[in-house]
């Protein structure tokens, strides 16, 4: 297993590679007969990044993986298909975005004034299921995705506190280190009430990835051209991409990736999805703007964590169920009574 080392900063610590697998093999005692019983959510890439949430800390790190894995028993995250949430997609208030960045990392765009439904777990499951999408599509070598958030037509009234919190609960706790950079896109001056209000809710290594851009500062258009290829980038946040969002091909698109996922779980391999960029040219696929397509960096955001590579290690374990639909009925519910027996504390 090789390692990408990145730069560290002075406040986060320097592990060398045998330091980090012991590191993952103690979290993985602490766990227990779970941790076989879940081997894509208790892989040595997954430990590593509860690790690296929690500086390496391998109580903490086992702790947030067990209420995890908790969530994930009761919550499904794996079994959400398109049709579950179309409706909530109706509008692409939330949706992949068919490029990527500079740097590899699936591209999520989040459009708040487009919201259509009051159901706060409808949105919840809605989002979920793009990021559950756009990891599962995330070449080998990459682990992170960027958000971009475009406020045309936002107000206060889009949104809740409530939905806000629960939302960022989930995403830090349960998708800790997959947030590479969170761009808010040209946000309204009444934001920064809201912002005030969600703030308190939101991790310090979350809240440094996240950046406000303003599209007539030069610095923030400096900051797009770093990260973006303006051509494939939408109109709505300074690029030359004018396609924008089309539901029936986005839907088409999305059923593709469900028959893929679930094949691929139901068949036992957990390579990801065919990502945008590493696709046959040899087929073609519809992409959100309607655009056919061929189809076919372990990049620690914050630059300042060291982290064991993801491109040679080997999700796979035989014998053993391989997520948490795998774990079903009376099983499910031991499981999550192991994690229950004062594991939790």
């Amino acid at each position: 297993m090789s390692i990408r080392k990145l730069q560290g900063s002075s406040t986060e610590k320097s592990l060398s590679e045998q330091e980090q697998l012991a590191k993952i093999n103690d979290v993985r005692k602490i766990l227990g007969p779970i941790a076989d019983k879940l081997p894509m959510l208790c892989s040595d890439a997954s430990i590593s990044r509860y690790l690296r949430a929690r500086n390496w800390n391998t109580k903490k790190a086992a702790k947030m993986l067990k209420n995890t894995l908790k969530w994930s028993l009761e919550f499904k995250p794996e079994t959400i298909q398109w049709e579950d949430i179309s409706n909530e997609a109706a509008t692409g208030k939330v949706y992949r975005a068919n490029y990527l960045d500079k740097k590899g990392r699936a591209v999520l765009i989040f459009r708040p004034g487009f919201q259509n439904t009051s159901d706060i777990r409808g949105q919840i499951r809605h989002i979920v299921y793009c990021v559950e999408n756009a990891v599962m599509t995330l070449n080998p070598d990459q682990e992170q995705m960027v958000w971009l958030v475009d406020f045309q037509g936002w107000t206060m009234s889009c949104i809740s506190v409530k939905a806000a919190r629960e939302t960022a609960h989930i995403l830090q706790n349960h998708y800790p280190v997959r947030l590479g950079v969170g761009i808010l896109y040209n946000p309204p001056k009444v934001f920064e009430s809201f912002w005030t209000l969600v703030k308190p809710f939101i991790e310090p290594k979350t809240y440094k990835k996240v950046r406000f851009v303003y599209s007539k500062e030069p610095q923030s258009q400096k900051l797009m051209e770093e990260l973006f290829d303006m051509d494939k980038l939408d109109c709505a946040f300074g690029g030359r991409n004018s396609a924008g969002f089309n539901f029936e091909a986005y839907a088409q698109w999305m059923r593709e990736d469900d028959k893929k996922r679930f094949d691929m779980m139901y068949s036992g391999s957990l390579s990801p999805l065919p990502s945008i960029m590493s696709q046959s040219q040899s087929s073609e696929t519809l992409t959100p703007s309607g655009i056919s397509v061929a189809s076919d960096e372990d990049d620690c955001s914050s630059g300042d964590e060291k982290t064991l590579n993801l491109e040679n290690i080997d999700e796979k374990t035989q014998g053993f169920p391989l997520s948490c639909e795998d774990v079903v009925g009376s099983e499910a519910d031991d499981v999550v009574k192991e994690l229950e027996k004062g594991e939790l504390t």
